[in-house]
């Protein structure tokens, strides 16, 4: 595993090589889920791709105090001037979105576009089914992929509801679900965390993707953040949560046109 130290702690990540004319592409993750979950989008993509696991998840450790997500954006930014890259463009998955959002705003010289992928606000946001966030309360679906199969459906919604399989291939791939304590930290962050005052300060081009069948993220959520990011173009795709992942080969191109204006 390939791991750096940035703001105090220790980051494992990859770098995986690809087009060199092309700006490379950050990938922020979903709460609880290591960077392996994201392999499926990695292979469809033609440019360099940098992926991480925040504190407390997949090959991480946690810290003994939980981040908030402007610390974490501040870490990711010292882990890139330590990888040796200016700029990058920068997609949140979920909870990733949050902390792609904060980059953008508060790195804003390091981030060139924005691409949003089943997100929302933070705390201030349409919160999704009760059934479907109670179920979120734990990390059982990152460390027990035939548990993560079980309840993709109502958890994911989309394909998920009829190919549980690949949610619990893509799970069984990651080196490690995380800790109990390094999830809680993330719900923490979270909890206390959201976009609303600063949206209008996000200035890069920003492609806000979501999902009509999603049961974590309405999708009011995303025309929310269209309309309050200056330079947002929403697409409304055919799915559920994960569509990035069951679905890339659908969705990559469209993130790929929106990059290379």
């Amino acid at each position: 595993m390939e791991t750096l130290t940035a703001g105090g702690r220790r980051i494992r990540y990859d770098v995986t090589p690809g087009d060199p004319d092309k700006t490379p592409l950050l990938m922020c993750c979903g709460i609880g889920a290591g960077f392996e979950v994201l392999q499926p989008t990695v292979d469809v993509l033609d440019c360099t791709v940098i992926r991480f696991d925040v504190p407390g998840v997949g090959g991480s450790p946690s810290g003994l105090f939980p981040d908030g997500i402007p610390r974490m954006a501040w870490m990711v930014d010292r882990m890139l001037t330590q990888l040796g890259y200016d700029e990058v463009d920068v997609l949140g998955l979920s909870w990733g979105g949050a902390l792609a959002q904060q980059l953008a705003a508060q790195h804003r010289r390091r981030v060139r576009r924005l691409v949003l992928v089943s997100t929302g606000t933070g705390a201030l946001m349409v919160p999704g089914k009760p059934t479907t966030l109670l179920r979120m309360i734990t990390p059982r679906r990152f460390r027990d992929p035939g548990y993560a199969a079980g309840v993709a459906g109502l958890l994911y919604g989309g394909t998920a509801r009829k190919h549980a399989g690949d949610i619990l291939a893509v799970f069984k791939n990651q080196v490690s679900g995380g800790s109990l304590r390094g999830y809680l930290y993330q719900l923490a962050a979270g909890a206390c965390w959201t976009s609303l005052p600063f949206l209008s300060l996000i200035r890069q081009p920003t492609l806000v993707l979501t999902g009509d069948d999603d049961p974590i993220i309405p999708v009011i959520n995303g025309r929310i953040l269209a309309r309050l990011i200056p330079h947002a173009e929403l697409h409304i795709y055919n799915g559920g949560h994960v569509e990035l992942v069951t679905e890339a080969s659908t969705l990559v191109p469209v993130i790929t046109r929106f990059l290379s204006r």
